[in-house]
């Protein structure tokens, strides 16, 4: 079974990625802002959805980044293939979610969400100069890291 994911590249006018930490299944991961693909929705439509659902941030989907082309097995289904498909995105609203210094900063609130659902999630915003692959968790991730890293 194939599980297509859509994540969203933003960079502000200050340099700065925003990457989500998340917390899932008592495992830590950094990966790009985004999610699952729902029946009936197109790829643009999942991450302007995702990105009010997460950020509560209205976004411009841009070009195309990468579309995956190697296998990946999902790391919570080895039944299910991961085809992951990245755009840039740019905020069309100033972002309200508090962003966290630092990795893995959750609070009360986002502990007890994941006491009550097994997932949750922060944001923050790391430096241009800082970013690379090994800031975020997920294979494919890494290599659009290292694409963005080159092209930018």
């Amino acid at each position: 079974m194939f599980n297509v994911r859509v994540y969203g590249i933003l960079i502000n006018e200050y340099k700065q990625a925003l990457v989500s930490d998340e917390y899932i299944r008592g495992n830590y991961y950094t990966k790009f802002p985004g999610g699952g693909l729902e029946f009936g929705e197109g790829t643009r439509d999942c991450l302007r959805r995702e990105f009010k659902e997460e950020l509560d941030l209205e976004i411009e989907v841009g070009d195309h980044i990468y579309t995956t082309d190697f296998f990946q097995m999902s790391a919570f289904n080895p039944a299910h293939q991961i085809i992951s498909i990245y755009y840039f995105a740019k905020a069309l609203e100033p972002i309200r979610r508090p962003m966290r210094a630092g990795p893995f900063a959750f609070d009360e609130k986002e502990l007890n969400v994941y006491e009550q659902t097994g997932e949750t999630e922060t944001f923050r915003l790391v430096e241009w100069k800082d970013f690379s692959p090994d800031t975020v968790t997920l294979p494919i991730d890494k290599v659009v890291a290292a694409l963005l890293k080159q092209k930018y």
